[in-house]
């Protein structure tokens, strides 16, 4: 069983073969993407085999002229897409993990125009090979431009700090010279010394424009997550406070968004590393977010004169963050799109959208 798209235009048929995380797999024909049932995370064999398995399902009827699939060469996704390709003599394509978050709520909006994205997740491999997660594009089809990205923020220790929000915390202090504090916050993580060492070094630390690594500084600073016990709780944890919280004023001087348009939330953070009340300060951080982004994205809308913006990537299940963020663009007179899945499992339609139209 798939999920039916229908598209705005026909195009040559495409095969999207998706990410790691929440894999499904598309096939496009004509005017219609039909996006599979969700595989799952590719980290055992038996999703892997699920993955093969679907394509074949997919393509007993089809004959891709194309087969699309994520920058990330590590990604199983990615090596059985050009594994089959060369079996069956097809051209590949590679598509930047955002760009395809961004070209799937097209293809569900049926917009073929060029569009702003705000694409905010834990990671993906950009363009630069560094480790993107908070942009700010143009898309138009088969193109976009990278206009902006949020500041970078160091992560120690590379992957692990996505699981260990103290080591994003960490980061934060090392970057606002506070690094002498950091051991004795972090006095219950035996590897704070380590980390301390890895940060003065430059020594596994790869930076990162993650708004989901941002989010675990906040969770890490304001003590409500050090350890996640499973993906996304810090951020989870955050809205949880924030709601039960209710609303406050954002930190107007929480932000600033440089020549080069990053967007930096350092003064947010640096503020709440000395915040005392966690509830309030996991509400001051969403709503210094949604003002900074929303400022963010309305400058490129004039500068550029595109009067949609996409909203897509796994930080819009936050439903504070999605509400405030998108009411705020709609008050300025922005056209808001949104995805019902704006997480990983409709990359692979971004995939075939952004295939489909490199051929036309």
């Amino acid at each position: 069983m798939s999920n039916l798209v229908l598209l705005p235009f026909s195009g040559p048929p495409v095969l999207a073969c998706g990410a790691w995380l929440k894999n499904t797999v598309c096939v496009s024909q004509g005017d219609q993407a039909h996006v599979s049932e969700l595989i799952g995370d590719l980290g055992t064999v038996e999703a892997c085999s699920l993955l093969e398995t679907t394509v074949a399902e997919m393509c007993e009827s089809v004959q891709p002229a194309i087969v699309a699939h994520d920058l990330h060469p590590d990604f199983y996704s990615t090596q059985f897409a050009l594994s089959y390709a060369g079996k069956h003599g097809l051209p590949t394509l590679a598509v930047q993990h955002h760009h395809a978050h961004i070209a799937a709520i097209c293809a569900e909006h049926g917009l073929a125009a060029p569009v702003l994205g705000l694409a905010l997740d834990g990671v993906g491999l950009g363009t630069d090979g560094t480790a993107w997660g908070g942009e700010l594009l143009r898309v138009a089809g088969a193109d976009f431009q990278r206009l902006g990205y949020l500041s970078q923020i160091a992560m120690p220790g590379g992957d692990r700090a996505a699981t260990e929000p103290w080591r994003m915390a960490a980061a934060v202090l090392f970057q606002l010279g506070r690094a002498d504090e950091i051991e004795a916050r972090f006095s219950n993580q035996p590897g704070a010394a380590t980390v301390v060492a890895m940060l003065h070094r430059g020594l596994n630390c790869p930076m990162t424009s993650s708004m989901g690594r941002l989010f675990d500084a906040a969770a890490g600073l304001l003590g409500v997550n050090e350890i996640q016990a499973f993906e996304a709780e810090a951020a989870i944890l955050l809205q949880t406070l924030a709601q039960h919280h209710g609303r406050v004023d954002p930190m107007n001087a929480g932000y600033r968004i440089t020549q080069n348009n990053t967007l930096d939330f350092l003064p947010l953070l640096s503020m709440l590393a000395d915040c005392r009340d966690a509830a309030f300060g996991a509400a001051l951080f969403h709503a210094t977010l949604a003002v900074g982004l929303a400022e963010w994205a309305q400058r490129a809308a004039d500068e550029h004169h595109i009067n949609h913006i996409a909203l897509g990537g796994g930080c819009f299940y936050n439903e504070i963050l999605l509400r405030s963020l998108s009411d705020k663009l709609a008050s300025q007179g922005l056209q808001v799109l949104t995805s019902q899945q704006p997480g990983d499992s409709l990359i692979s339609l971004g995939q075939a959208w952004v295939g489909m139209q490199s051929m036309l």
